[in-house]
């Protein structure tokens, strides 16, 4: 379906009314604007009235989303049509938070039990039952995958520390280049070591290629190829290709073709989250996805979490020219979320072209950076105050720390909440030059400085505040961006869950390699990149 040059023509017009005005003025003429501009759902709470947004804005931008029959096209997604078109499959990573209620009897049935599966393998390790080869029990957990087998559950692992049900240790190797892998390994024990080989196709090189340099190193310290039975575990859609790595049936974990790499923390993928936080907490980070399922297809959408914050996002980069998006934690626990979000968002909407394949002409898929507040503030804060690019920030903070100290969480809630109030308010050259002129400079001083110390404001932001952060919390989160990714495509008319562009390089690597090795026949290749093989051999 294509744009709606009514609807764009009518949200344009309302761009130019709304920024007639300073988006602080919202605030001075609708006391109530605060009430009015922010929704909940669970533990969440947005608040989206530091956006360039009024009713009648809010009213065109949701009838864009009904245009685009994004109601009709959620219920297709949940029920498990084949909405990724251009691989023919289902997109159905909702169904393992509800336990494929929706499905036929015998994938609910495989969902179910690999869940328990899961379970009872966290309970083992909290309870120290879970034991090497030797008999030690294990405490030290390997996690080897690349994008969305490495980077949800890193995340996750990692902000969830607080609820970490024993002192095993997690470590994550990802990356091809050897470093990654040579410096997890020295701190792991083979007796005590258990690793997870996450690859939903089992035939990802960064993945094989680290998973082998593990087998070697076990094999090396132990000599026992039966040990491997009780220290490596598989999780992919190729069964038979983990089988002939060495893995046992008993240690291997079903994926499926309708889960997304980086919408797959939730299934097995998500073991060393389980592992890590026990399985009570493991079901609470499932239940806090489900209840954001639920708002996300029954709440109306001018409430509707994941849609508002979807229709900004296409209001500030259709309609503003917004190319990037900050993300800014002021949670430390959250340090990996916007490298994990980077993933999501960016693979899923960085497409030009429609579902029909003709080519998009407006703008997808935001560039989406970030990182730790306060950490962030003596970063770049600078440019987004003061630079020329427009940003609308993210912010999300809790009420509470999961490791109070004296009185720090107020101090980080304030400076979070002082940020998104200066990006708004700014300051003025006036006021500037009133208070330095009150300081005794003269006129011609107090105007230069002032020019320099000038902050436009008018900058948009929206909030997500929590009591605190818990497995239910972070499960909320993750789903609250999965579907406002997801409502962003619709909106758009792309398909969010196929990632083309990824497979090229891929391919041109395989090529490369082949010259690198020195392998006769290979193909012959640009002068940059020759240059560049020839150097890398003169260097062997």
């Amino acid at each position: 379906m294509s744009r709606n040059t009514i609807q764009t023509d009518s949200l344009k017009a309302h761009k130019t009314r709304l920024t007639d005005t300073a988006i602080a003025a919202l605030f001075q003429a609708d006391p109530e604007r605060f009430q009015r501009f922010s929704t909940s759902c669970g533990e969440l709470l947005l608040d989206y009235s530091k956006n360039y947004i009024d009713e009648q804005a809010l009213v065109a931008l949701t009838d864009l989303a009904q245009a685009q029959s994004l109601r009709d096209k959620t219920e297709a997604m949940f029920r498990g049509d084949i909405i990724n078109n251009t691989e023919q499959r289902a997109v159905l990573h909702t169904a393992l938070r509800n336990g494929g209620a929706e499905l036929d009897p015998e994938t609910a049935a495989l969902i179910n039990s690999t869940r328990q599966r899961m379970l009872a393998l966290a309970g083992d390790l909290e309870t120290g039952n879970l034991k090497g080869y030797t008999g030690k029990t294990i405490d030290t957990v390997v996690n080897i995958g690349v994008g969305g087998s490495d980077l949800g559950p890193a995340m996750a692992v990692d902000a969830l520390a607080k609820y970490h049900s024993s002192k095993t240790r997690f470590l994550f190797v990802s990356n091809i280049d050897p470093v990654h892998i040579s410096r997890a390994l020295p701190q792991c024990n083979p007796e005590t070591t258990l690793f997870i080989i996450c690859s939903k196709t089992f035939t990802t090189l960064e993945t094989l290629a680290n998973a082998q340099a593990a087998r070697a190193w076990f094999l090396q310290q132990t000599g026992d190829e039966q040990a491997i039975a009780k220290h490596f575990l598989a999780v992919s859609t190729n069964l038979a290709a983990a089988a002939d790595f060495g893995i046992p049936e008993s240690n291997l974990f079903p994926m499926w073709d309708w889960v997304g790499g980086r919408y797959s923390l939730w299934s097995a993928i998500g073991l060393s989250i389980a592992l890590a936080i026990g399985p009570e907490q493991f079901e609470a980070f499932l239940e806090g996805g489900k209840a954001m399922d639920e708002h996300f297809r029954q709440t109306p959408f001018r409430h509707n979490m994941p849609v508002i914050m979807a229709l900004l996002g296409v209001w500030h980069s259709d309609f503003f020219n917004a190319q990037s998006q900050a993300l800014l934690c002021y949670d430390q626990n959250l340090s990996l979320f916007p490298a994990y979000l980077q993933q999501l968002d960016m693979e899923s909407n960085g497409k030009s072209v429609r579902f029909s394949g003709d080519s998009v002409d407006y703008a997808t898929g935001a560039i989406l950076w970030g990182g730790v507040g306060t950490n962030t503030q003596h970063s770049f804060h600078q440019l987004l105050h003061q630079g020329t690019h427009f940003v609308p920030v993210d912010f999300i903070v809790g009420a509470q720390s999961t490791d109070p100290v004296a009185d720090q969480q107020m101090s980080l809630y304030s400076n979070c909440l002082a940020q998104s109030q200066a990006l708004m308010q700014g300051r003025s050259e006036a006021s500037l030059i009133e208070e330095m002129l009150a300081q005794g400079k003269s006129k011609e001083e107090a105007a230069f400085l002032a020019r320099h110390r000038h902050v436009p404001g008018n900058k948009p932001s929206n909030t997500l505040v929590y009591p605190v952060l818990t497995p239910y919390v972070l499960g909320q989160l993750i789903a609250l961006y999965e579907h406002k990714i997801f409502a962003q495509s619709i909106i758009w008319d792309i398909n969010a869950f196929d990632q083309w562009g990824v497979e090229l390089g891929k391919q041109l690597s395989k090529k490369i390699t082949a010259k690198l090795a020195g392998e006769q026949g290979a193909a012959d290749e640009d002068g940059s990149t020759q240059g560049l093989i020839d150097f890398f051999k003169q260097n062997q």
